[in-house]
């Protein structure tokens, strides 16, 4: 298929930031084409927050870059221009109706992610945006600008092109990489990629012996060397590797140097009481079981798949009667209960992981316009460039962000050439 029209825009990839890449320039006024190898758009989209698509974070400026640890000012002007509240309006008048969560993070009121992805589309189709079922191979490019961008069934002539290819995690959405492949073909320096909000890696098998128990309501210490860096409530499981879940996946976003670091979780396993309400507990609970063998008396207190676990690390012998256990013993086992140990041997591969740390050098891009410093009519948006943030909506609003400012941009220069 062949793009004949020289003063159009073609966006690459139609995930979240290439869909509100096309809308925006589409909405200027100026011919769009979004080439995406996907049978459907939105792909990745539609099982962002476990299928319900955390759409953003109602917040403003100030609060959404102190939530993007990675290179957050580089996105001030574009969180300037469409924050938190723009984002939920731009999706309000799409029709998609939404609610605010705990942490200010924004769903659809159907908790659909579908829904989201629909109403995009709904208006790429509006707008009239041509929409072409191909993977981008390369840029084409002639005296230092975008000429257009050759595909596997055609080549789309353009004199803007965004990509907005997004990362390499989940690379079964078609996130594979090829963006900064191209990037990096035309000039562009790509910094390392990982994963971020990432499952991962114990030192050791203790939480392979305790595979597939999930824990709810306990909070979660990140340690750096003997620092604590970040701490949260909620959610995780156990896993043949490791951890994994909801507190884990935020967590894994502090922890950013494992090359020259050593991290540590600790697990409170009973948040609600502090020491002295649980001493007294353990107190009652060993009064209850007092002749039988430790190892056998703390059914009451934790979950049966934990219980040889936390024997075996409270150095009491597991044999040893309940009513023998001295005071010294017990306070260890209260401070253990209080502070789980998991040392951490590293994140899990990039391709598990829910966003790509690393991308496209941003001192080489325009943070205003999200234009190539390099290649004249060259735009980026979403994931592909080199920042990421926390949990929470933060991510798509990057996406939503980067997209409309890139789409209003490559609308406006080319409305000055034509």
């Amino acid at each position: 298929m062949m793009n004949d029209v020289t003063g159009s825009c073609v966006v690459v990839g139609g995930g979240a930031a290439g869909m509100m890449a096309a809308i925006t320039a589409a909405g200027q006024g100026v011919p769009v084409t979004l080439l995406e190898p996907n049978e459907r758009l939105g792909k990745k989209l539609n099982i962002t927050g476990k299928g319900r698509c955390n759409v953003t974070n109602h917040a403003d400026r100030e609060t959404l870059l102190a939530n993007v640890p990675r290179n957050g000012k580089f996105l001030y002007s574009c969180f300037s221009r469409f924050d938190g509240p723009a984002a939920m309006a731009f999706f309000e008048e799409l029709g998609v109706p939404l609610k605010t969560e705990r942490g200010n993070r924004v769903f659809p009121v159907s908790d659909r992610a579908f829904d989201v992805s629909a109403a995009l589309e709904r208006r790429l189709r509006a707008l009239r945006v041509t929409m072409v079922r191909d993977r981008a191979v390369e840029l084409v490019l002639a005296d230092g600008a975008v000429a257009g961008v050759a595909g596997e069934r055609g080549t789309y002539p353009a004199r803007a092109v965004i990509l907005a290819t997004g990362g390499v995690s989940y690379p079964a959405t078609g996130s594979t990489g090829e963006g900064h492949r191209m990037a990096a073909a035309a000039g562009h320096t790509i910094t390392p990629l990982r994963g971020s909000l990432v499952p991962l890696r114990e030192k050791g098998n203790l939480c392979a012996r305790m595979q597939g128990l999930s824990l709810r309501n306990v909070s979660l210490r990140v340690l750096e060397g003997n620092k604590k860096i970040y701490t949260d409530f909620g959610e995780l499981v156990f896993t043949h590797f490791g951890v994994s879940g909801p507190l884990v996946l935020s967590a894994s976003a502090h922890m950013r140097r494992f090359d020259e670091k050593e991290y540590r979780l600790e697990i409170d396993l009973k948040p609600a009481l502090d020491e002295v309400t649980l001493d007294r507990r353990l107190l009652s609970d060993f009064e209850k079981y007092a002749n039988h063998d430790f190892c056998n008396a703390l059914q009451d207190l934790l979950p049966q798949k934990m219980i040889p676990v936390v024997v075996e690390l409270s150095g009491i012998p597991p044999h040893q009667k309940v009513h023998e256990i001295t005071r010294e013993q017990r306070r260890g086992l209260l401070a253990l209960l209080k502070a789980f140990p998991i040392p951490v041997a590293g994140p899990r591969p990039v391709t598990e992981a829910i966003v790509t740390s690393g991308g496209v050098k941003i001192s080489e891009v325009n943070p205003t316009t999200m234009e190539s410093k390099i290649v004249k009519g060259l735009y980026f948006a979403g994931e592909l460039l080199d920042v990421d943030a926390y949990t929470g909506g933060f991510n798509l609003q990057i996406a939503w962000a980067t997209g409309r400012a890139a789409g209003m941009a490559a609308a406006i220069e080319l409305q000055q050439m034509n």
